[in-house]
């Protein structure tokens, strides 16, 4: 196998949405993941799995999407036998990730104070909602509360009064991102140190990260910033456009897209000396994008598009998923894959963003079913024999 992360080895206790989102990632980038669920199996797997438009064979597109390249083992954790067995994998282990609500790690005695007196070498990887330490820590979060919470609501939509979340779970998926980056920083720090450590990621932590710049802002001038739709606070035009069938995005950002922005929607208006530069151009904003809103009205997205980008003028069509989904360049890069299901179905689901020059192979074994590995894990991993295997089942350990 020709992926960077080949030879490591990740045990991926997490749920939801965060955690498997950078397990998967793991996993994409090679490294050997196997998904140790409950016995009644992690909660992930019913979402959709019943909905006949978006799941596949009984399989969800929550758990087909986020479980791809893993392999599953399910394990009692409540129970002396079922900690045992973990806790034997944890010794062949490089990684252990998890999203548990406050407290639950430390309750199944399976955090870091824990596993590293089991494997000094682990590392584990907690992502939650508000960290593992601060007053606050122990308050529920999902999605909509890390990006209320962290500022990015505020800033996002058409108005003060009515603040909008990111379409995209960027508070979830923001979580299992930083948690992929700790982990390789902890992994890289082993190299030197020989011993494991504990990754906490806070999914708020990692929200006001993602305001970055615009803190600054704040700091400096002492004013909340606040939502201005898919205008920009300096450029203008930047924004969204309507055209006979559709929208583009238009985004002049220097003075040479404009005066080429001219030559394309030829506006005697718009030759007014005032806007040649961006001062001018911000005093008028209501007016050039009214004006351009209606000139760009009279044709077709595809007409504008390809006489702003002879212009080089940067742009874009306003796609929808199955625009998106079928971009040539998105093809090329071979960010649409199949996505394959136990039983030899198949369905397609966005592929890997990260490109290596080298270790660059990209595939995707199908989202395991309940247990599927566990036999395979538990007698090739840690050389029990069957009839332990078959004991350990009897006795409701393991399935």
């Amino acid at each position: 196998m020709n992926k960077p992360l080949t030879g490591v080895r990740v045990l991926d206790l997490t749920h939801m949405l965060s955690g498997p989102y950078g397990a998967m990632i793991l996993a994409d980038l090679g490294a050997e993941t196997i998904k140790v669920e409950p016995l009644q199996g992690e909660g992930t797997r019913k979402l959709l799995a019943r909905d006949p438009k978006n799941s596949l064979d009984g399989m969800g597109a929550y758990y087909l999407t986020l479980n791809r390249n893993k392999k599953s083992v399910a394990i009692d954790l409540k129970s002396d036998k079922g900690l045992a067995v973990f806790y034997d994998l944890v010794k062949t282990a490089d990684i252990v990730i998890s999203n548990f609500g406050p407290g639950v790690a430390e309750r199944l005695k399976i955090d870091f104070d824990h596993l590293q007196t089991v494997n000094p070498r682990i590392i584990t990887c907690a992502i939650s909602g508000f960290g593992s330490s601060g007053p606050k820590h122990k308050r529920p979060a999902f999605d909509q509360v890390a990006q209320a919470t962290g500022g990015g609501m505020s800033i996002t939509g058409a108005d003060p009064q009515h603040p909008v979340r990111a379409g995209i779970p960027i508070g979830d998926l923001g979580g299992g991102m930083f948690g992929v980056m700790g982990v390789l920083a902890a992994l890289w720090e082993r190299e030197r140190s020989g011993c494991g450590q504990h990754v906490d990621i806070s999914m708020l932590d990692c929200q006001i990260s993602l305001l970055n710049y615009m803190a600054t802002m704040y700091f400096l001038s002492g004013e909340n910033p606040y939502p201005i739709g898919n205008s920009h606070f300096v450029h203008v035009p930047y924004n969204t456009f309507t055209t006979a069938d559709g929208f583009i995005v238009i985004a002049v950002i220097t003075d040479n897209f404009w005066q080429n922005l001219k030559q394309v929607v030829d506006c005697a208006a718009f030759d007014d000396a005032k806007y040649d530069t961006q001062p001018g151009r911000w005093e008028d904003r209501d007016f050039i994008n009214a004006t351009l809103n209606e000139i760009l009205s009279g044709n077709t997205s595809a007409y504008w598009l390809e006489q702003l980008e002879a212009m080089r003028i940067p742009c874009a069509p306003v796609n929808n998923f199955e625009q998106a989904l079928s971009d040539e360049q998105v093809r090329y890069r071979n960010m649409v894959v199949d996505l394959k299901h136990p039983d030899g179905a198949t369905t397609r689901g966005p592929g890997n963003p990260i490109k290596l020059s080298r270790s660059s192979e990209e595939s995707f074994s199908a989202a395991p079913t309940l247990g599927q590995h566990t036999d395979e894990v538990l007698t090739q991993y840690l050389d029990y024999e069957p009839q332990t295997v078959t004991q350990l089942k009897a006795a409701g350990v393991i399935k």
